[in-house]
């Protein structure tokens, strides 16, 4: 990793120069990770879109988790995070074709703890081409202060796997 993660639009910069379609699928971060990344100008040119499945049926049924994961596991689950990360390129194709990189979050903004998870137990996934990391967080504090977190790994990680994948 590097040793700062860099800005928003450093990332999308990196983004656009390589050309790496992107597309985002969010729970507890509710939209904020797209926000960010519309944030840089130009970025219309690789960002394919993103989808905020905050209901877990929308997670199977529009991004196409495993409804069987989401059953037996929770929405809150790592492989919950990189199946979204993984299949959201796909859901949000354009002209047929998949995004390369798929960023996906899931986990417990508060106020009250879900599924036997408690509040700021988060994971957040990277996808790029076939390789996908996940990573889990245990963050605190309100639930603003644990959705920006979310979104600050997210994009992190995003930075991590871009260097290591140059």
């Amino acid at each position: 990793m590097s040793a700062s993660p860099r800005s928003v639009a450093e990332l999308g910069a990196e983004l656009l120069e390589r050309s790496l379609t992107t597309a985002v699928a969010e729970s507890l971060t509710g939209g904020l990770v797209v926000a960010e990344l519309v944030s840089v100008p130009g970025i219309s040119a690789v960002l394919h879109g993103g989808v905020v499945a905050y209901a877990t049926p929308l997670k199977r049924d529009v991004v196409g988790v495993d409804g069987d994961l989401l059953d037996r596991e929770s929405a809150v689950h790592p492989e919950v995070a990189a199946q979204l990360a993984q299949r959201v390129r796909a859901a949000l194709a354009v002209d047929g074709r998949a995004a390369r990189v798929g960023l996906g979050t899931t986990g417990v903004a508060g106020p009250d703890p879900q599924d036997g998870h408690g509040v700021g137990t988060v994971f957040v996934a990277v996808a790029l081409d076939e390789r996908i990391e996940v990573r889990r967080l245990a963050l605190s504090g309100d639930r603003a202060a644990i959705r920006r977190g979310a979104v600050d790994a997210v994009l992190a990680l995003l930075d991590e796997v871009l260097v290591t994948s140059r």
